[in-house]
């Protein structure tokens, strides 16, 4: 761990990465095109998004570029960043197979959710055994909003990491079906993660900043109108980085707090789930994840990014307060 953490650690991976990214994303983009690994939108879905069919998926492989990138350069000066690298592309990685094998076999589904499930799971495993090789690490959590209280599960912190990596990773993907709206809101996220790591001179700082410089570049091609969507393999990503990162910061309980848009997503998808089958047919939201019920009652998706970012530009400010 760093005693003091410097501009280079944050201003040089987030400009690393957007380079990175922002290149990736020109060769990419005509590489999806012929290989037709196509977005194909549900016609249960707002009407505007029919139009989206066709747009090239799997750009989320920008994303890891970008972010590989930068953390490698800066593994040596900040060994933090390897961790917080090996849990997003393990994700990403279970992603870009789902998006594969849906793009190959041209069907709808490609992991199955068990197969997902068990990926997934061994991935956060190993993701924890690393950090309690690292004795400076552990597996503890700092409790929002009381000073000096840590958390200590023991072994039963191993569950609890499965537990908040499977959910967390759910909404991160449920968030991303609005142009630009995932990459927003988890560019908040890294902010807020960067700024905590740097407070404390923790090198994870060079993650949060190269991932708001991947995401930044990614933003180049998916902003309304996207030109390329992240597909799971980007979506999963996100959610391995930003438990992954909170983790390294022993902060995995500020998750819920940062991350409520991510939370706000699952919660109406349960939601949904359960009212219509309680009612027998009635739904609770106009359609759920919950971004699609603002589009449906009339929001644009710009407003709807707008809105979602805010929230989580000013609940990362609370979280920030939560550090003391």
């Amino acid at each position: 761990m760093n005693i003091q953490i410097s501009f280079i650690d944050i201003v040089l991976p987030m400009l690393i990465a957007f380079a990175v990214s922002a290149i990736t994303g020109h060769f990419l983009i005509p590489l999806l095109i012929r290989m037709k690994a196509e977005q194909t939108e549900r016609d249960v879905g707002p009407k505007s998004h029919q139009k989206k069919t066709g747009t090239p998926n799997m750009g989320g492989i920008m994303i890891l570029a970008g972010l590989a990138v930068a953390s490698l350069v800066f593994s040596v000066r900040d060994p933090e960043t390897i961790p917080i690298l090996f849990l997003t592309i393990g994700f990403g990685l279970v992603g870009f197979a789902d998006d594969f094998i849906k793009v190959k076999k041209k069907r709808s589904e490609g992991l199955t959710v068990k197969q997902k499930m068990i990926f997934q799971i061994i991935i956060a495993v190993v993701f924890g055994l690393i950090l309690v090789a690292r004795s400076d690490v552990g597996l503890t959590m700092k409790v929002p909003f009381a000073q000096g209280v840590v958390l200590d599960l023991g072994w039963f912190a191993f569950p609890a990491l499965v537990f908040i990596a499977v959910a967390t990773v759910n909404g991160t993907n449920f968030t991303d079906g609005v142009d630009g709206l995932s990459s927003c809101v988890t560019i908040a996220v890294a902010l807020f993660f960067t700024i905590a790591a740097a407070l404390s001179g923790n090198g994870a700082a060079a993650s949060g900043a190269a991932m708001i410089g991947a995401l930044l570049g990614f933003l180049l091609y998916n902003a309304n109108p996207a030109k390329v969507f992240m597909g799971d393999t980007g979506s999963l990503a996100l959610g391995g980085f930003v438990v992954g990162i909170a983790y390294t910061l022993n902060l995995p309980l500020f998750i819920p707090i940062v991350g409520f848009i991510y939370l706000l997503e699952v919660v109406s998808v349960i939601i949904q789930v359960l009212y219509f089958k309680k009612t027998h047919g009635k739904r609770f939201f106009r359609m759920a994840p919950i971004h699609h019920h603002f589009e449906m009652g009339g929001m644009s998706e710009t407003q709807v990014v707008a809105m979602f970012t805010v929230i989580t530009v000013l609940l990362s400010a609370v979280g920030l307060l939560g550090l003391w």
